[in-house]
């Protein structure tokens, strides 16, 4: 699956979080291999001890560097979003790329307009709190939607808000299920996240912001 490549002479040093079992990081963790994507993952940081330990596990067997920072022992978001930070700053992480993550971030100025997400629906339409994975993909085929995709956007402060950098689109099939629905989705999202770092690449080297 080639992608372009950012066209940048340094790499990028990416922070990769996760909630679940990585996928969306290894796909990353591919492109990079494959030298579609000019870009090193510093950091791969999991939310939770839980379903997170899958995702943890596969960046280790990748040699990647892994760690565990559990939301549950902080008292608000801007506790933890603050110990987030402080471990992705000593990373000297570029860009973090938010990789089914499913814990709130309060962003520091420091990474303001350096966070991207990836959400699978086409932003604005079932984001928000308690939207990700099955739940969104069954909201689409409940609505009768005959197009879906996914998004990738700059985040901010609140659940799938903030510029949207591209999103890719696939059709939503008569006898889909959340399933074969997420299948597809995902395809594109595998597409549409090394792009989409490219594209935070391209315009750093420029000196703009991305979905600026």
């Amino acid at each position: 699956m080639p992608q372009p490549p950012t066209d940048i002479s340094t790499p990028l040093t990416l922070a990769v979080l996760l909630s679940g079992g990585g996928t969306t990081m290894l796909n990353l963790a591919d492109r990079i291999d494959d030298g579609s994507l000019n870009a090193r993952i510093g950091l791969v940081l999991a939310s939770n001890a839980g379903p997170a330990a899958v995702g943890v596990a596969r960046a280790r067997d990748r040699g990647l560097d892994a760690t565990t920072l559990e939301r549950r022992g902080y008292d608000n978001p801007a506790a933890y979003s603050q110990a987030v930070f402080d471990a992705l700053r000593a990373t000297g992480a570029d860009l973090v790329c938010l990789a089914g993550f499913l814990s709130l971030l309060v962003i520091p100025d420091d990474f303001a307009g350096r966070v991207l997400n990836i959400h699978p629906s086409l932003l604005p339409k079932y984001g928000g709190k308690g939207m990700h994975g099955r739940h969104v993909h069954a909201a689409v085929i409940a609505a009768g939607e005959t197009q879906t995709g996914c998004t990738v956007h700059v985040a901010d402060n609140t659940y799938d808000t903030g510029p949207v950098v591209l999103q890719r689109r696939c059709p939503v099939r008569p006898d889909d299920t959340p399933e074969t629905l997420a299948a597809r989705v995902f395809e594109q999202e595998c597409l549409a996240y090394p792009e989409a770092v490219g594209v935070f690449a391209q315009d750093r080297k420029a000196g703009n912001t991305p979905g600026g």
